[in-house]
């Protein structure tokens, strides 16, 4: 368990400053942070491992009050937690297999107990066939995977990612989160992710915090983040990544006929229970509509389906009511977009 209590920090040329944050990280939980430039995601991380320490305020993990930690103590307590930094930091001198034993030399451990723990890693991250390659050799992807592989040398209870993804092309970056994910499920690691990249978040998180300006905005499950955001800045930053955004020339084509259009354009929104059930053809059926499909998508967040479905509509106004209630009835969301000639009379 981690505990964020009121932490505050003072901006910095080197990093943007927290306003009063407080948050719980429930232990082997994959915790996501986001939000804009400068919003203090990366802060936040760091404030986690006292890389950078709390003007004001606690962070309290697994019971123990490190912010009150200095020197040797606090070396100690940080050895818990892994760090995966965004820009690799791996040394140009060693090769792979030396990067990832650093941290254990530093420590102490005994070679034998190096060697075997490096072979586990290498193995794990897939790293044999680049194992005794410098930093310069290696592509990014092999990069992150090295560093992932140093943060987890001394087998840490923790593990903090700061845009593990940053720079990564769309295959590499599924690579690296399934492996992240795997790290989760096969060591019970917690792990907490900051990234600009929301998309990434909402394919690995379980829960999400959205910072705006060092202040934490949102907080809530990953599926109740992306589904059903309520602050400005979450919506923002959330719209592409559900794809819910109607295509630019569907709004243009309900703009130039918004009033005067006979077909209904509406957008319905799947969640839960509800988009595995045939609502959709038995609301055809039972008002004797018809109906066009313009534009949707369903996916799967943390394991539950949501979508959105926007369609034209064309029927008399009291089965278009009808079946805006019988949606509605079934919990489906059902918004009015506008209003469409025919296609014969737009051509006209």
């Amino acid at each position: 368990m981690i505990v964020i209590d009121r932490v505050c920090t003072l901006p910095s040329p080197q990093a943007a400053g927290l306003k009063t944050v407080s948050l719980h990280i429930t232990k082997g939980e994959v915790f996501g942070i986001i939000g804009r430039a400068g919003a203090g995601k990366s802060t936040l991380l760091r404030c986690i491992n006292m890389l950078v320490r709390p003007d004001t305020g606690r962070i309290v993990v697994d019971g123990r009050d490190i912010s009150t930690l200095s020197g040797h103590a606090l070396r100690l307590a940080q050895r818990e937690i892994g760090m995966v930094f965004e820009r690799y930091n791996l040394l140009s001198s060693r090769t792979v297999r030396g990067n990832i034993a650093l941290p254990l030399e530093l420590n102490g451990v005994h070679k034998a107990a190096i060697l075997a723990r490096l072979n586990v890693l290498i193995d794990l991250m897939d790293l044999a066939e680049i194992e005794k390659a410098y930093p310069s050799e290696l592509s990014a992807g092999q990069k992150r995977r090295v560093g992932l592989a140093r943060a987890l040398a001394a087998n840490p209870k923790m593990l903090l990612c700061d845009d593990p993804t940053s720079g990564l092309d769309q295959e590499t970056t599924k690579s690296i989160l399934s492996l992240t994910k795997a790290i989760n499920s096969a060591f019970g690691v917690t792990i907490v992710l900051a990234s600009k990249d929301v998309q990434v978040v909402k394919e690995i998180a379980d829960r999400v915090a959205v910072l705006e300006q060092g202040e934490l905005v949102e907080l809530g499950s990953t599926f109740d983040v992306f589904t059903k955001p309520a602050h400005e800045t979450t919506q923002r930053l959330v719209r592409n990544a559900t794809r819910s955004e109607m295509p630019e020339f569907l709004n243009v084509r309900i703009g130039t006929s918004r009033a005067a259009g006979e077909h209904l354009v509406i957008r319905i929104t799947f969640t839960g229970p509800a988009a595995n059930e045939p609502i959709i053809s038995e609301m055809v059926r039972r008002f004797n509509l018809s109906f066009n499909i313009l534009y949707g998508h369903i996916e799967y967040i943390q394991g539950a389906p949501y979508g959105s479905l926007a369609v034209e509509m064309s029927g008399s106004e009291g089965a278009k009511q009808a079946a805006l209630d019988f949606l509605r009835a079934n919990n489906l969301k059902a918004e009015i977009l506008g209003r469409v000639c025919a296609p014969d009379h737009a051509a006209a």
